[in-house]
């Protein structure tokens, strides 16, 4: 069984969310092969150089899931595009390249964070680019820790305007997406980003394919999809169901 998420952006300014998450690594990660976290596991990440209790919480809680044997795959978001090697010995995970095509005894997907494909926000298009520059990023790496954090504040605080003038991200090109799905085999695509949890039906050269996009977390309700070896389907962790 492999389990999918995305976007549960947690920092311990939203302790519903993240006792969500250390209850889902406890209870249904425990019972999957694998978790692929696809982008924005934390809502901002400027260095592995932290050293609160929070964050040391979430790494050691990530680390006993892998040494029971689980998986652990993260892939970069726009939020937590800083993650390194660091955390991920620390945690015990694997970073994986976006796109990362994962190929099964039974099925294929393609797995992205999904903001590369949004074609209709230049803005934020260059917003990623600069972020995702190696040299930008160890350019800003090498800056002390309390400029980096005024960067996550300034982060935090964009999106949180951009979310009160009712702003969203915006969805994938079309265009884009079926040249995506061609490119990668028509592949079943898994993505997050845009917060928008839905399937999507393409047709692509006369081939269906799905694209399934994984929802947000929230302080209530965690999204998530699993494959059992035959079939994807969403589900849910609750505060209710814990």
């Amino acid at each position: 069984m492999l389990l999918f998420a995305s976007d549960l952006h947690l920092s311990p300014r939203s302790p519903g969310a993240t006792a969500l998450f250390l209850d889902f690594l406890a209870g249904p990660v425990r019972q999957a092969e694998a978790l692929y976290i696809l982008g924005d596991l934390f809502e901002v990440w400027v260095g592995d150089d932290v050293a609160d209790a929070w964050h040391r919480n979430i790494i050691a809680a990530l680390r006993q899931t892998s040494d029971a044997g689980v998986r652990l795959y993260v892939m970069h978001g726009n939020r937590d595009f800083a993650l390194g090697e660091a955390f991920a010995a620390a945690a015990g995970v694997q970073l994986i390249p976006d796109p990362f095509d994962l190929h099964l005894p039974t099925w294929s997907f393609v797995l992205a964070h999904g903001d590369a494909l949004c074609l209709s926000d230049p803005a934020y298009l260059a917003y990623r680019a600069k972020v995702r520059d190696p040299a930008w990023l160890a350019r800003m790496l090498k800056k002390p820790r309390w400029l980096r954090t005024l960067l996550g504040r300034y982060i935090r605080w964009r999106s949180s305007r951009n979310k009160r003038g009712g702003q969203t991200y915006a969805d994938l090109s079309p265009d884009a997406t079926d040249d995506f799905l061609r490119t990668h085999g028509y592949a079943t695509f898994i993505h997050g980003h845009t917060h928008q949890a839905a399937t999507h039906d393409h047709i692509v050269d006369g081939i269906h394919v799905e694209r399934w996009v994984l929802g947000d977390w929230h302080e209530d309700r965690g999204d998530y999809l699993c494959w059992d070896g035959e079939r994807l389907q969403r589900l849910s962790i609750t505060a209710a169901a814990v």
